[in-house]
């Protein structure tokens, strides 16, 4: 027998499994992988956010977005070594995964949010969204949207897709906006 394969039940010995097709479909508007995207970046939650140093070196740390259709907000403080990143470079990459093998891939250019209704529209989406997705922010920000150190970022996508590994069959979407989708 051939190192690698089973015999099957004729004693003849069993095809290898074919492996998952690896070919991503771009799709032309959010809306044709909304759904999924919402499902499993719900289910999910966190995800790993890269940012780049100013030495060019990659940063990685693990942060939990709230999306608005292809919008997503983090709430944060605006200090320290991520606040430096961004100021250097505001692109960055958020990479969900879980032991289900779904994988959602963003790349999105973030940017620091300081307006007063944008950010207590956001803290009461954060607050009002059921957990596991919400939270209340006043575990970490007592005293509301107003606290000093409460920072939100904005992430404007250039590029969502959602995936799974090898192993697994599903869906596999990319979309990235043209001009006239791209949210002010």
């Amino acid at each position: 027998m051939t190192p690698g394969r089973d015999a099957g039940s004729s004693g003849e010995p069993a095809a290898p499994a074919r492996p998952v097709s690896r070919q991503v479909v771009g799709v032309a508007s959010f809306e044709e992988l909304a759904e999924e995207f919402g499902r499993r970046v719900a289910r999910i939650v966190w995800c790993t956010v890269a940012t780049v140093g100013l030495d060019g070196a990659p940063r990685t740390r693990v942060l939990h977005p709230i999306w608005e259709g292809p919008v997503g907000w983090i709430a944060t403080s605006r200090g320290g070594l991520k606040a430096r990143h961004l100021a250097h470079e505001p692109r960055i990459a958020l990479t969900y995964w879980d032991p289900e093998q779904e994988v959602v891939s963003v790349q999105a250019t973030a940017t620091w949010v300081d307006d007063e209704a944008t950010r207590r529209r956001i803290w009461d989406l954060f607050r009002t969204t059921p957990a596991p997705l919400g939270y209340d922010p006043a575990e970490f920000w007592p005293g509301g949207w107003s606290h000093p150190r409460f920072a939100l970022l904005r992430l404007d996508p250039t590029m969502i897709e959602v995936t799974a590994m090898a192993m697994v069959s599903g869906p596999r979407l990319r979309w990235r906006p043209t001009g006239m989708e791209r949210l002010g």
